[in-house]
């Protein structure tokens, strides 16, 4: 084989490289991106705790507050919230210690889902109310 033919061979190898890295980078793990979405933000008290951060930053004892979640599953909550990109964790060192939590701009972006979940909520949700 010539320094010729490795030469020509190599645009088509790194090409066909790129093409599979971007197609596994666009595969979903699952059939269905809702099904995705739904895995990070689902359970109801990530839910309540976005929805509670949309109002601004909060410290720790006023989400458990504002939640009505025990302190052990709004650490748990919160951990994973941060772990996932929805929230960001604040330390302000000064005394007394405090610790804020606000919305990342990936948090933030789920503001008009909250808005529709609303929305669907008052029209749907109101027969049960009667």
């Amino acid at each position: 084989m010539s320094s010729q033919d490795l030469t020509d061979s190599e645009p088509v190898d790194t090409a066909e490289t790129a093409a599979d890295t971007a197609s596994e980078a666009t595969t979903p793990d699952t059939p269905c991106p809702v099904v995705d979405s739904l895995e990070q933000i689902g359970s109801r008290w990530r839910l309540v705790v976005l929805h509670e951060l949309l109002n601004g930053e909060s410290r720790f004892n006023e989400l458990k507050r504002e939640t009505d979640a025990n302190a052990r599953t709004l650490s748990r909550v919160l951990d994973d919230l941060q772990e996932t990109g929805f929230v960001d964790r604040r330390l302000e060192e000064d005394s007394p210690v405090a610790t804020y939590y606000s919305l990342t701009a990936k948090g933030e972006s789920l503001a008009p889902v909250f808005e529709e979940i609303d929305s669907w909520a008052h029209e749907w949700l109101a027969e049960c109310d009667a």
